[in-house]
């Protein structure tokens, strides 16, 4: 719901610590391209994403990969539009990345782009596609981690030695041998007690000791979790991401077609 949590007066919501005040989670892999060019991948596009594009100041995204069809992590795909035309001039849209239920859900809710007959000339100049195990943008290559959200099959990603994960309440057996060799692992942590589709604190923490990446950062926090509290009692090389935070990761030039670092903004 983000924090502040409308309606709430609790210790975090009305915390002075600009940590605590949280948008809908989502991330942007940046690298240098070819050419110098700039590459920009972004993981969902939740409804305050117009204000996370400004912050970091995205002018162009190459492609869009989705972990699921959530209101908080669809629900800004229609601010693409102004970003897209630069594309759609070069003869090209933007590439959405889901699975076959975010697809259906993308097409209901914004009719007016994806219809057959769609007219609105304004529209955002987007193509969805399937999710592949590994899908390559220009030099990188996005890996699906198959997760449980829920009783609902969702998608994590990872590039080169960093991996994404979100809304996560297991992670099949198979999936943790996607997980090996991680330098940067972000994981959900929603609040300390269980919850039916996401994973608690103790659980996430129980994962990232398993899965052993030099830095797990935490995120889809709600308003139970205190960011000064929490990271205290966290274990070295665990903590919580916070808004406009950014992370150098590397694209390994043995597994794809560029050796550039990144740069991750969770």
């Amino acid at each position: 719901m983000g924090v502040p949590t409308l309606g709430c007066d609790c210790a975090v919501c009305t915390s002075a610590d600009p940590h605590d005040a949280r948008l809908r989670p989502s991330v942007a892999v940046r690298w240098a391209g070819a050419g110098g060019s700039r590459r920009t991948v972004v993981i969902d596009t939740g409804p305050d994403f117009r204000q996370q594009a400004l912050r970091h100041k995205i002018t162009a995204v190459d492609a869009v990969f989705y972990t699921h069809n959530h209101a908080d992590h669809i629900l800004g795909m229609d601010d693409l539009r102004p970003l897209s035309y630069e594309a759609f001039r070069r003869g090209g849209n933007i590439p959405l990345y889901a699975d076959e239920t975010t697809a259906e859900t993308l097409t209901r809710i914004y009719d007016y782009t994806f219809a057959p007959g769609a007219t609105y000339p304004n529209r955002a100049r987007v193509e969805l596609r399937p999710i592949a195990p590994r899908t390559p943008v220009h030099e990188a290559e996005f890996v699906s981690i198959p997760v449980l959200h829920g009783e609902q099959a969702i998608h994590g990603f990872r590039f080169g030695n960093a991996a994404y994960l979100t809304d996560v309440s297991a992670i099949p057996e198979s999936s943790f041998g996607l997980l090996t060799g991680l330098e940067t692992l972000v994981l959900p942590a929603l609040r300390h007690t269980p919850h039916p589709s996401h994973a608690s604190l103790e659980q996430a923490v129980g994962w990232a000791k398993r899965i052993g990446a030099k830095q797990t950062w935490f995120t889809h926090i709600a308003h139970e979790l205190g960011h000064e509290e929490t990271n205290r009692m966290l274990p070295d090389g665990m903590a919580l991401a916070h808004d406009g935070l950014e992370v150098p990761i590397l694209l390994d030039a043995n597994q794809f077609d560029g050796n550039d670092m990144s740069g991750a903004d969770a």
